[in-house]
Parts: structure tokens; C-alpha cells; sequence
């Protein structure tokens, strides 16, 4: 299996490396594995943790068992969407679990395949991460009614001309289905402009999120996480979305309050926040780093660390 023409770079791997430094041992959860950079930088910085990987994409997963290979039982690989199994890992290993990763993006190798659907210049419309998922963008684009096109684009992609979009989608569907990536993304360069990015990049990333359940996962792994202990859990996200999810989590976890607000005084011992917010700003990408991996441009990086 050869990626050696587009390596796998993870963003903002120092970052990363720093927040995690002082886990002396015990368990590391990398919720996406994907291609194992983060994975492979961390038990090479921590030598006496192991990592479980998560992730649902069998390519990913296949890649970045052989390229952790090296570590031998430090690292194992389970498949599946990162929300649900991460629970699952939770119950089982708890205590053990010091730090928890999630990369929530598409990775370069996924967006350059032209048989995955992601890109703009894609011979189908898919965007599956699991191939095994009955939901692909050829159903949402070629089936699902102008209402629900206009509910993913506008909350999914807030994209501000969201019904003009839907509607042009559904009348071009009649004369003929949307066939492939290219398709689309020429179809909705013809129709918008913007002179910022690609016309089509906000309603690529809708379906895409509307495909693989983005948000609802995120949203699962946020509420498993809420019971962790003395645990460094940090989250990358690359879209406005889920860095709010992220950071609404962020300070409800570190409210020491948690009375209703219209309360005349405290009454609930005012002694609940789960730890503190490590990062008060996101960090993001130094401008050398944006420049050898683009992808790095919208990158957000939060982090809290669990009290024991």
C-alpha cells in the first residue's frame, strides 16, 4: 500500500506534543487516528503509554497499523465512529485513559483520492468515511427534498444564499443527476461567487458533515468525555461548528457554579467545575507551518485538563 506521493502530515504536531508531554504512562486515545502522525510523534515522545486508535475509514486504519508497526503493542486500532466507540473504551480502560486526542477533519490522502467523493475534482459523489454507511452524497444531493437541502447548507455550511442553492440544485436534478464531485463543484462555480474560497467548498463541507454525522458525533464523544479524570483531552476541529460545540463544552465543564443564573445567591456548593480550559484562545498554525501544509490553515486547537 504505497502513500509515498502525499505523505500524511498531522496539523499542528508540536502543539500537540506539548500538551501531552508530561503523560508519564498510561493510556492515550487518538479518536481519528487516520494516518497515524499524531500517533506515531507521541509514542515516540511518551516511551511508556499506549495509544488506542479509532477510526472508521478501513484505509486509514490498514495504513496506520503498518506504519505503527514499530511500536508494536503500544498501539492498537479499533473501527468505528469515534463518539460510539470511545464510550465503549471509556468503560473498559476509565482510570487509565491520561489523554484523549480527536482530529476532526478529512485528511489530504481521503480529499486527493478522486474515488472518495471529498474533493472538487472527484470522478462520484461519495464522502463515505465508512464504506459501509448506506447515506452518500450522491443520495443527499440527487434525492433529498429542496427543504432538507436548505437545512444542511444553511445550518451545516452557513452558507447565506442557502435556498437559492437548494433550489438550484433541485431543478439542474431534474434534467439530469449529478454525477461526480466535478460536476457539482463546476455547476455551483457557475451559479456563486466568491472571491474568498471556492463557491463550492461550504456546501462540500454540509454534505459531508450531513454523510458521516459530524456533528453527532462530536456531540457523543463531548458527553462521554464529561466523566473523565486527571486526563489531558484536546480536539482539533476545522470549522466554525464544532470549534463552538468545542469550546460551549470547554466552559460548561469548568463552571464551579452551577446554579440557574437568575439564583439570588449559591446554593450548590459552588464546587463542580471538572478541571480547567488549558488553551483560553484556540491555538492555531504558525505561517511556516500553514505554508508546508495548507491544510493546517483552519485548524483549531482546544484543550482541558481533567481534575482527579
Amino acid at each position: 500500500m504505497s502513500h509515498s506521493s502525499s505523505p500524511h502530515i498531522p496539523v499542528l504536531p508540536q502543539q500537540v506534543l506539548n500538551l501531552f508531554k508530561d503523560i508519564a504512562e498510561g493510556i492515550i486515545v487518538d479518536c481519528t487516528v487516520g494516518f497515524g502522525g499524531h500517533s506515531y510523534e507521541l509514542l515516540k515522545q511518551n516511551p511508556n503509554i499506549n495509544i488506542i486508535g479509532i477510526d472508521k475509514d478501513e484505509q486509514a486504519r490498514e495504513f496506520s497499523k503498518e506504519r505503527l508497526e514499530v511500536f508494536k503493542d503500544r498501539f492498537t486500532c479499533v473501527a468505528g465512529s469515534f463518539g460510539q466507540k470511545f464510550g465503549q473504551i471509556l468503560q473498559d480502560k476509565g482510570e487509565k485513559i491520561k489523554g484523549v486526542l480527536a482530529d476532526i477533519g478529512v485528511s489530504s490522502v481521503q480529499l486527493d483520492d478522486r474515488t472518495r467523493g471529498f474533493g472538487f475534482h472527484s470522478n462520484n459523489l461519495d464522502m463515505r468515511m465508512d464504506k459501509n454507511n448506506s447515506l452518500d452524497a450522491s443520495t443527499i444531493i440527487n434525492t433529498y427534498s429542496t427543504y432538507e437541502l436548505e437545512r444542511i447548507f444553511k445550518e451545516y455550511g452557513e452558507i447565506k444564499e442557502y435556498k437559492k442553492m437548494a433550489s438550484l440544485i433541485v431543478s439542474r436534478r431534474l434534467k439530469e443527476p449529478f454525477i461526480s464531485g466535478e460536476d457539482l463543484s463546476t455547476f455551483l462555480q457557475k451559479h456563486f461567487k466568491n472571491h474568498r474560497i471556492h463557491p463550492a467548498t461550504l456546501a462540500f463541507q454540509a454534505i459531508r458533515i450531513e454523510v458521516n454525522n459530524e456533528l453527532g458525533e462530536l456531540g457523543e464523544l463531548l458527553e462521554h468525555a464529561s466523566t473523565l479524570k486527571s486526563t489531558i483531552f484536546a480536539i482539533i476541529s476545522f470549522h466554525s461548528l464544532e470549534d463552538r460545540m468545542v469550546k460551549n463544552a470547554f466552559k460548561e465543564w469548568s463552571k464551579s457554579c452551577i446554579c440557574d443564573p437568575n439564583t439570588y445567591k449559591c446554593e450548590c456548593g459552588n464546587n463542580h467545575s471538572k478541571g480547567s480550559i488549558i488553551t483560553k484562545k484556540p491555538l492555531v498554525a504558525s505561517n511556516d507551518e500553514n505554508k508546508q501544509n495548507p491544510r493546517a490553515r483552519s485548524a483549531k486547537l482546544r484543550a482541558f485538563a481533567f481534575k482527579g
